[in-house]
């Protein structure tokens, strides 16, 4: 049960709705990933035709934006979106690829091998198991 803060026109002062059903309304709300919550319309609108009329613009500057200063740089809405693979691993598996086990000291990844055989070989040479091991059924089901 919700209980409003005022009451609407109707004089109703609170909703009877499941949990799961607020969860949903309560979701709803919630704006999808990277969107802007800013959005203008009419001649303020980016791809405006008279909006080069209205927005201030400094002379002899064209309408491009201006390269950030160095102070602007480093703040949040200019750091790269993707994370690298090391960090991602790090952060999902807890495998540190950015620090050397034996010493602490940085690490920097030069390269990736996809190559399946160029794989195979590597593992072999350094006497380690080649292949993945085979997939178990799942409990209480036969292959």
């Amino acid at each position: 049960m919700l209980k409003l803060k005022t009451p609407w026109r109707d004089g109703t002062t609170r909703l009877v709705m499941s949990p799961l059903e607020f969860m949903q309304r309560l979701a709803a709300l919630v704006p999808r990933p990277r969107l802007h919550l800013i959005r203008f319309h009419g001649v303020l609108a980016p791809n405006a035709k008279l909006r080069a009329l209205v927005v201030p613009q400094e002379p002899g500057q064209p309408a491009q934006a201006a390269p950030p200063a160095e102070c602007e740089v480093n703040c949040a809405h200019h750091r790269p979106v993707r994370l690298s693979w090391a960090k991602l691993l790090k952060r999902v598996f807890d495998l540190d690829l950015e620090h050397c086990p034996n010493c602490g000291g940085e690490l920097k990844i030069i390269a990736a091998i996809l190559d399946a055989p160029v794989i195979e070989k590597i593992l072999t040479h350094l006497g380690l198991q080649a292949r993945a091991p085979p997939r178990a059924a799942a409990r209480g089901q036969a292959l």
